[in-house]
């Protein structure tokens, strides 16, 4: 699916213009004025609506090209507020320390960590090591995968 068809702008000035917005962490006039100075007159607006739309592919596709096993993973869980109530956020973190990705729960249990566990693997891989704060959640749930055969050489 062409997801540029029908834009003003060339594909490759909409992936940079969104790529300098989400990599270096610039704000949306900062980035028109990046453009400007390469000879692209755009408004800091349709930079914004652009990063509301094509951050979502490209984090896909990024994903798709990154799924490599990586060395170690950490990973943890948290409680936190979500409009008044609580869940667990649950995130993994490579080697680099750029977070692989999160989930948000209810519950702390086995299945949840299970799931989350079972996702990673499926987006990037097995890893050599994973590292936990010894959460009995996350342990449970990463022998069970072990005996899945899902993470068979990972320590």
């Amino acid at each position: 699916m062409n997801h540029y068809k029908g834009k003003q702008f060339q594909k490759d000035v909409i992936i940079v213009a969104v790529g300098y917005y989400l990599r270096y962490n610039l704000s949306y006039r900062e980035v028109q004025e990046i453009l400007y100075e390469r000879g692209i007159q755009v408004s800091h607006t349709t930079i914004y609506r652009w990063v509301q739309e094509y951050s979502k592919v490209l984090y896909q596709i990024w994903k798709r090209k990154n799924r490599q096993s990586l060395s170690s993973w950490k990973m943890d869980e948290t409680y936190i507020k979500v409009k008044g109530r609580w869940h667990y956020l649950y995130r993994a973190i490579d080697s680099d320390g750029l977070t692989l990705d999160i989930w948000l729960r209810k519950k702390r249990d086995t299945q949840s960590a299970y799931a989350f566990l079972k996702r990673l693997r499926k987006q990037f891989g097995e890893p050599s090591v994973v590292v936990t704060d010894k959460a009995p959640s996350i342990g449970a749930a990463f022998r069970k995968l072990q005996v899945d055969n899902l993470y068979p050489t990972t320590e």
